[in-house]
C-alpha cells in the first residue's frame, strides 16, 4: 500500500520523543492503517547511545502494517548516515529522522533506498 501521510500527532510524538531522549537516539517501528503511519513501536531489546540507535530484529511485528522506522539524530542533521541507509532497506519502506532541537520543521522522511519522500502531515 502507498503510504500518503503521517498523523500529526504522531509527528508530534516522535519529535517529543527525540526532546525527552536527547541527547540519545531512540529507534522505533511505525505502523500503517489505511494508507496513514498512525502508531509507534518501540521494539524490547533496543539499545541507544548519544551516537546510535539499534533495534533487535527477533522483535520486529509479523504484520503487514509496517510502514518503516523513525529514530532521531540529536546532532541535528537531516540525512540519513551511512548505518541509516544500511538499516532502512530492512524495515518497511519508508523512515523518518526527527532532530535537535525537534521542532515540526525538524524532521525528513526517506524511502527504503535513502531517497528523499515528501509526506504530508495529516490532523
Amino acid at each position: 500500500m502507498q503510504i500518503r501521510g503521517i498523523r500529526m500527532d504522531l509527528l508530534d510524538l516522535l519529535l517529543e520523543m527525540g526532546k525527552d531522549r536527547h541527547p540519545y537516539e531512540f529507534a522505533g517501528v511505525i505502523m500503517e492503517e489505511g494508507g496513514l503511519m498512525e502508531e509507534f513501536f518501540l521494539l524490547p531489546g533496543t539499545v541507544s547511545s548519544s551516537e546510535s540507535a539499534s533495534l533487535s530484529y527477533d522483535m520486529m511485528p509479523l504484520d503487514t502494517h509496517v510502514a518503516g522506522s523513525a529514530h532521531s539524530h540529536p546532532n541535528g542533521n537531516l540525512l540519513p548516515s551511512d548505518a541509516d541507509l544500511s538499516f532502512f532497506p530492512r524495515i518497511g519502506r519508508y523512515h523518518l529522522i526527527v532532530g535537535y532541537p525537534y521542532t515540526r520543521d525538524d524532521w525528513r522522511c526517506y524511502r527504503a533506498d535513502g531517497t528523499p519522500c515528501a509526506m504530508e502531515v495529516v490532523e
